[in-house]
């Protein structure tokens, strides 16, 4: 079959594009999950979205291409091409305009009424025509009810339906607030389908901070935040992304977290058989199927809120044992901004003011480890770091010996 740029099936490209471009690009003979003339077919179809965000370099392994995207000098996250690409068969293109031209002016029909219209009124003009049986509209129909196309209206035993045209909406006053959705939203992809309806979108907003990756994850992170919506567990299929080996876990979902120092993305719920609360990485998730109506959603959601009150980040430690750390910060005349920084950034903590220069920051977490990269940034301020867990202290404090000696300050100068 001749190379096509698009596709049919989103979640075979999502898993190539991040084999390629999120774990490190592959040669040919390095990817074995497919034939050779696919990963070349699939290889071309990335590289005409992306061939102006691509770059490569020659060593003694050969080629080694990848993305290569400066967030200063781009407007718009280039991955939602890959949404953009959707193909369609010949009958797909024929029956949309067929249907939304015969439910034009508010009408509303049946199935049956429709399917007629479609047999007799344009495919009987044309010799050799194919003639869609009743149960291929049905489903085109209610495709387009899920879409938002359609509006089913049920009379008796009959389901009409009706186009659901309104009046325009006024994107272009809302152009800036798209443009800025689109780049920093999780769902940023919803954002970038409206900018395209306009004749120029704006070129106003660049990210110091671009996470563009998990924009591949947005077909995940739609089914789920659909299901929280309506309250409705969910099985996911979810893949080890190191062993690659897939299981699937039933899980009441409750929240989406988002990391803010990698934008990561990960969904808290609980985890039936195992009757605890779980994380879940987004991009680990191969497929989402909703299930049934939760009905103790409540409780869950109460479970959720007290196991986020000794959160740091989404590790939860071996038994969702309690760790308690204190960092005591001294900072100098003009650098009040340290203490803000510690209450704006304390999350589940407290900062208590010791006097006009230091302050203490506390906290109970399940995995104080996670503080590590943050608590380091205060390093030449911290007068005192205390931790239940002397695995945290011994291993900031080694940090500091590997990193004097490294520079030539002596491996004894730390204490």
């Amino acid at each position: 079959m001749a190379y096509s740029e698009l596709i049919k099936n989103f979640a075979r490209i999502r898993d190539y594009m991040r084999e390629f471009y999120v774990y490190g690009f592959k040669s040919r003979d390095e990817y074995g999950a497919k034939s050779a003339r696919s990963y070349d077919n699939e290889r071309r179809r990335i590289e005409s979205w992306l061939g102006d965000y691509m770059a490569f370099r020659q060593d003694a392994a050969g080629k080694n291409v990848f993305l290569s995207v400066d967030s200063r000098q781009i407007p718009h996250n280039p991955l939602y091409k890959a949404f953009k690409a959707k193909s369609f068969t010949n009958k797909d293109i024929t029956l949309h305009f067929y249907i939304l031209d015969i439910l034009a002016g508010g009408h509303a029909l049946s199935c049956r009424q429709i399917v007629d219209r479609v047999s007799g009124e344009y495919l009987s003009r044309f010799s050799g025509a194919f003639f869609p049986d009743e149960s291929t509209i049905r489903k085109k129909l209610k495709e387009y009810e899920g879409l938002g196309l359609l509006q089913a209206e049920k009379n008796g035993r009959e389901v009409f339906y009706r186009r659901t045209d309104g009046e325009p909406f006024p994107l272009s006053s809302w152009a800036d607030a798209l443009a800025f959705y689109s780049e920093e939203d999780p769902m940023g992809v919803v954002g970038s389908f409206l900018l395209d309806k306009l004749d120029k979108g704006p070129d106003v907003f660049r990210f110091k901070h671009h996470y563009i990756l998990h924009a591949l994850d947005s077909d995940i992170l739609c089914q789920l935040l659909q299901a929280i919506d309506r309250r409705r567990s969910v099985e996911l299929t979810v893949q080890n992304l190191r062993s690659g080996h897939e299981y699937r876990r039933t899980v009441c979902p409750l929240k989406i977290y988002v990391s803010t120092q990698s934008g990561r993305q990960y969904l808290l719920g609980y985890y039936y058989r195992g009757r605890r609360m779980a994380f879940f990485r987004l991009d680990a998730v191969k497929k989402v199927a909703t299930g049934g109506e939760e009905r103790q959603y409540d409780t869950y959601l109460g479970y959720q809120a007290k196991f986020d009150r000794h959160l740091w980040g989404v590790s939860a430690g071996a038994g969702h044992s309690l760790d308690h750390i204190e960092m005591t910060v001294r900072f100098g005349p003009g650098e009040d901004f340290i203490a803000q920084r510690l209450e704006r950034e304390k999350r589940h903590g407290t900062v208590e003011v010791l006097d006009g220069r230091t302050c203490r920051f506390t906290a109970d977490v399940y995995d104080a480890s996670e503080l590590l990269p943050w608590l380091r940034t205060f390093i030449g301020r911290i007068v005192e770091l205390k931790c239940s867990n002397p695995v945290v202290t011994d291993t900031f404090y080694e940090d500091l010996r590997r990193m004097s000696a490294l520079y030539g300050g002596g491996g004894d100068a730390v204490q």
